[in-house]
């Protein structure tokens, strides 16, 4: 790569080798930031408008007393999403997963 800056070089060497760690990194926090439970209920707490889903879904838990079938059939819905996300990164994922693993 004679005469290249330093950001073609970023660019056309380290980012092609990095991405699968990229989107690992990426994956992990989207899967904490979305089941993040402790965060939102402290912002929002009195805000019923603003909550996110994992705190909709203890208070549908709560209203319901419990009805298993409503509560496993809302848990479901709340799953989904980050299933899909899964299955649409899952091969960028596992590379970068199995690339910080392996030495040498």
């Amino acid at each position: 790569m004679d005469g290249c800056s330093d950001f073609r070089t970023l660019i056309k060497v380290i980012l092609p080798m990095a991405r699968p760690a990229i989107a690992a990194v990426g994956l992990f926090q989207f899967f904490y930031c979305w089941n993040d439970y402790y965060g939102p209920l402290l912002y929002t707490q009195t805000n019923e408008e603003s909550w996110t889903l994992s705190l909709g879904l203890a208070s549908f838990r709560a209203l319901h007393s419990v009805q298993w079938n409503l509560t496993m059939a809302a848990t479901l819905l709340v799953m989904a999403p980050v299933i899909v996300v899964f299955f649409f990164a899952q091969k960028v994922f596992i590379e970068g997963v199995t690339l910080t693993g392996v030495k040498g």
